[in-house]
């Protein structure tokens, strides 16, 4: 069995990414992938990958959305299940609004209604780690939302994967060259490839046309939760 904190050779990223190995040396010699060589062989730290794995969903039309999801999902141990963000996100973790002013606020806030759940056992851990992460390359994108998570998934402090969200009633500085962000989810994942299926999944939600004002309008955290369920249902 391989290790999942080990790096990706040529042949383990073809099939983690569904491209033929050829491919993988291409985009790498191309600087198109994070890689370098060891002893005149390609190897892809995992934090890296997923970082530009990220950044490839984050640019990605609905379509390509489609596409990663179904990547990803082919590369799941459990391929019939399906990420569902309306079952990951239970109501008691939406706040609307999110009382929060300042990117640290959002940060702790964040942070402390995960915890309300029980699901997340270290919050202090979960800050640090969200902080840093933050620090190394902020979430938040062009259309005013924030996905927070750690670098890595942070099984050891979690009982199960699960999202928080919340709506601030202003837009915050949280990025660098972007918009103001007001909304806000947290990521807490217990492996790799789940929390990339997640996020894919979730970028599917977001860019689901009239989501986003939908958002806005919605009174409560169950209306929210409610509309997260009903765009999920026509992406189904």
């Amino acid at each position: 069995m391989s290790n999942p904190y080990s790096d990706f050779d040529v042949e383990s990223l073809a099939r983690f990414l569904h491209l033929a190995p050829h491919q993988i040396v291409r985009l790498a010699e191309r600087g198109k992938l994070p890689g370098r060589k060891v002893s005149g062989q390609w190897r892809f730290a995992r934090p890296d990958i997923h970082e530009w794995f990220e950044q490839r969903i984050g640019v990605s039309d609905a379509n390509e959305l489609v596409e990663v999801e179904a990547v990803l999902r082919k590369a799941s141990a459990d391929q019939a299940a399906e990420i569902r963000i309306a079952d990951l996100l239970p109501v008691e973790a939406i706040a609307i609004p999110l009382a929060a002013r300042t990117r640290v606020s959002v940060v702790e806030s964040m942070v402390a209604l995960a915890a309300s759940t029980g699901w997340l056992w270290d919050p202090k851990a979960m800050t640090d780690a969200v902080r840093a992460r933050e620090e190394m390359h902020p979430t938040a994108m062009e259309n005013g939302v924030a996905l927070l998570h750690p670098r890595r998934p942070m099984p050891h402090i979690l009982s199960q994967p699960f999202l928080a969200m919340g709506c601030t009633t202003c837009g915050i500085p949280f990025g660098h060259d972007v918009p103001l962000t007001d909304v806000f989810f947290l990521i807490c994942s217990m492996e790799d490839r789940g929390h990339l299926r997640i996020l894919a999944r979730l970028s599917r939600v977001l860019a689901s046309r009239g989501f986003l004002n939908a958002l806005h309008q919605a009174e409560d955290a169950r209306a929210a939760h409610e509309l997260i369920v009903d765009i999920e249902n026509k992406l189904s």
